[in-house]
């Protein structure tokens, strides 16, 4: 073996052993003692597209598979890069790089001092321009190395170059050098990954992150060290370039060298890893404060006067022109956010778990809307989804519900801003169930959620303030009308024509049937006329289409054929409740909410109820067994129907033989609006207690 061939040997063990035992914390003070930038920034980008379409095209034009860019892509960035001035001040240092890793590493010199060299020449530059510069003067080298390589074959300069130099011959050798290029590719792609990121750290914006800031503050602790062991390993890299010279006729042995390059692949891409963690840790801090600062933008937005709504539904739903936004539920066209503008606007609000019955019910209302000329708005669907949850199940769900709706709707969920989902959750205090945000066409506030009103009187509570609502509470008393309203046009026809109306509930068949049978007993031995009319019960809408069936075939009395109208009574009762909380009535002074409560209580026990009515206002009320008892004691209160009339008859003797032990409870969703303080129970008056349930699978 030559000498020249022994003295890169020996380097080669010297830097296993320095390899092996090199301790990062201890080496950290020697590397920071070598920089002093003075200030200059450098934009690195260019250069390192350049250092790109040298290494990465050697890599394509090696590893099988491996993409490229393409010509034109090159093309232009040639024409761009023509155009950068800084290269010219920058060619003295990354020449003398070159030169210091040409001839270290020819000569067989220890790669710890020439990477510390190296990092004296570029103490005035900072840690990303130092690596960078670094990469591009092995680029320079390699750049050289590999198209004489590459053209001896075909050029005769190339040719006469690479005899001189004593060059392998590429294709000839291609099999014993593979294993040189691919230990040596692995290397440069891991240095080029380390550098990417330390550039990425140094263009992250100073306005959201500053180098204290816990996750940039640990990479930039971090980044000296990797800066260090990016130019060691492009010495290594060069060092395996320069062992390529005069090896022509001579056989080239791979096993040493591509284990110090691979070792420092392994040492460098876990490098990489780490500063690629901090950096994922940076950038999602970076757009937790921009969704802050674009949460308190939405603030300030709506404290603003504007002279239209564009702004509010811009922030709101998508800020951007690159796009089409909306989808036209009755064309199913894209639409940009200009149909909104001066416009009241409903923001129907939701997740995926949105009812067909709930966009039945509104469906009506905005068809009926449209037809009328004083009152028209838009709606615009927005749905709520955890980006977590997302897959193709429920991607079809978005895509059947959007089907469903005649109004707008955005064309995808995730075009909605983290800060908007932010803004609607805690100030709009949207948790589950769907919420109506309603919007003047300046873009005011009219209601954070106007679903109760809509509920309550439909169309009627069109602009949807708290003023409308409260003017509308003012012309209502409790009645059959307020509980049934259009539900139901037969149950009104009943009580116009002066008509017994029974409505009763519950899912208990045993109850059921003997409560119609001896209603019907007792109305025929009173001689009144009765009509009753199921109404069911909330939250089981699988269990009423069962109870559906049942009637169906059993025609226990006159019922509701379809759940949508259960579900539909329900909702408006829940919603009188959660609309006269908003207004801060209690049971104590407001009737309707005491009457209404009662109902719900009703509805939350095991067995059944009944309420009966005569004409609008007068009504009897009593639950289950109470109900029935009343009416076997039909003999007790039956004499005073003359003189008082059924219902008042039937109060006198429930109020006088109210059960000593009982127990109501009262069910509500827990995330449609706040829960009342005080709960009185009906049946005798006392404060109920309150307890937290917690329950899945609702139907």
């Amino acid at each position: 073996m030559s000498s020249r061939q022994l003295a890169p040997k020996m380097s080669q063990r010297k830097e296993r052993r320095m390899f092996s035992t090199s301790d990062d914390s201890a080496m950290t003070k020697q590397v920071q003692a070598t920089h002093a930038p003075d200030g200059r920034e450098i934009d690195v980008k260019p250069i390192l597209q350049i250092v790109d379409e040298i290494l990465l095209r050697f890599i394509a034009r090696t590893v099988e598979g491996y993409e490229v860019k393409r010509d034109q892509d090159a093309l232009e960035m040639t024409a761009a890069l023509a155009e950068f001035d800084m290269l010219d001040s920058l060619a003295y240092i990354i020449n003398k790089i070159s030169c210091e890793l040409s001839c270290k590493c020819s000569g067989g010199g220890d790669a710890h001092s020439s990477t510390m060299v190296l990092l004296g020449y570029m103490s005035s530059y900072a840690w990303h321009a130092k690596v960078v510069l670094t990469l591009a003067a092995f680029a320079v080298i390699f750049g050289e190395f590999w198209l004489v390589a590459q053209l001896s074959a075909e050029n005769t300069l190339a040719k006469s170059v690479a005899l001189l130099k004593q060059l392998p011959d590429i294709a000839e050798n291609f099999m014993s050098l593979k294993p040189h290029f691919e230990a040596l590719i692995r290397l440069v792609k891991a240095a080029m990954d380390v550098t990417t990121c330390i550039v990425e750290f140094k263009e992250l914006p100073s306005e959201y992150i500053s180098e204290d800031t816990p996750p940039m503050s640990v990479a930039s602790t971090h980044i000296p060290i990797a800066s260090y062991w990016v130019i060691r390993s492009i010495v290594a890299c060069a060092s395996q370039i320069a062992s390529l010279i005069g090896t022509r006729n001579e056989s080239i042995s791979s096993t040493t060298e591509a284990w110090e390059l691979s070792s420092l692949a392994h040492k460098v891409t876990s490098i990489h890893e780490h500063l690629k963690s901090q950096l994922v840790l940076c950038y999602q801090y970076i757009d937790d404060k921009r969704h802050i600062e674009a949460f308190h933008n939405l603030i300030r937005l709506f404290e603003t006067v504007h002279i239209d709504n564009m702004k509010i539904v811009r922030a709101l739903i998508y800020a951007k022109d690159d796009i089409l936004p909306l989808v036209d539920g009755t064309t199913k066209s894209r639409v940009s956010l200009e149909v909104l503008r001066r416009k009241h606007v409903l923001l129907l609000i939701s997740d995926l778990d949105l009812s067909q019955e709930e966009i039945l019910v509104l469906d009506n209302l905005y068809k009926d809307a449209r037809a009328r000329g004083d009152t028209h708005y838009e709606m615009v669907w927005i749905p709520v989804v955890d980006k977590g949850i997302w897959n193709e199940v429920n991607k079809q769900k978005f895509e059947y519900l959007q089907s469903l709706m005649p109004w707008y709707s955005v064309c995808d969920p995730f075009i909605i801003e983290p800060s908007a989902v932010k803004y609607i959750k805690e100030v709009w205090n949207f948790s589950k169930t769907a919420i109506l945000v309603a919007l003047d066409p300046q873009g005011r506030l009219s209601s954070p959620n106007a679903v109760h009103m809509i509920w309550i009187w439909g169309n009627l509570a069109f602009p949807f303030t708290s003023e409308k609502e409260e003017s509308l509470w003012k012309q209502e008393i409790w009645s059959l009308e307020l509980l049934v309203d259009g539900i139901d046009p037969t149950v009104l026809e009943w009580m116009a024509d002066g008509k017994l109306v029974c409505l009763y509930g519950g899912e208990d068949l045993e109850w059921i049937e003997k409560f119609t049978a001896t209603a019907l007993s007792v109305a025929k031995a009173g001689k009144f006329q009765l009509e009753m009319a199921y109404v069911g019960k909330s939250n089981a809408k699988e269990r009423m289409q069962k109870m559906i069936k049942t009637f169906t075939t059993r025609k226990f009395s006159y019922f509701w054929p379809n759940v949508t109208s259960i579900w539909f009574f329900w909702t408006r009762l829940e919603s009188m409740l959660y609309s006269k909380l908003q207004q801060g009535r209690t049971v104590e002074n407001d009737e309707i909410m005491s009457e209404v409560m009662t109902v719900l209580s009703f509805d939350g026990s095991d067995r059944g109820w009944a309420i009966f009515c005569m004409g609008a206002t007068e009504m009897a009320r009593a639950k289950g067994d109470s109900a029935i008892k009343c009416l076997q004691d039909f003999e007790k209160w039956g004499p005073r129907i003359e003189e008082d009339g059924v219902v008042k008859a039937m109060n006198d003797y429930l109020n006088q033989n109210k059960p000593p032990h009982h127990c109501n409870r009262l069910i509500l969703p827990g995330s449609t609006g706040g829960i009342p303080q005080k709960v009185v129970c009906a049946e005798c008056g006392r404060q109920m207690e309150k307890y937290f349930m917690y329950r899945c699978c609702v139907e």
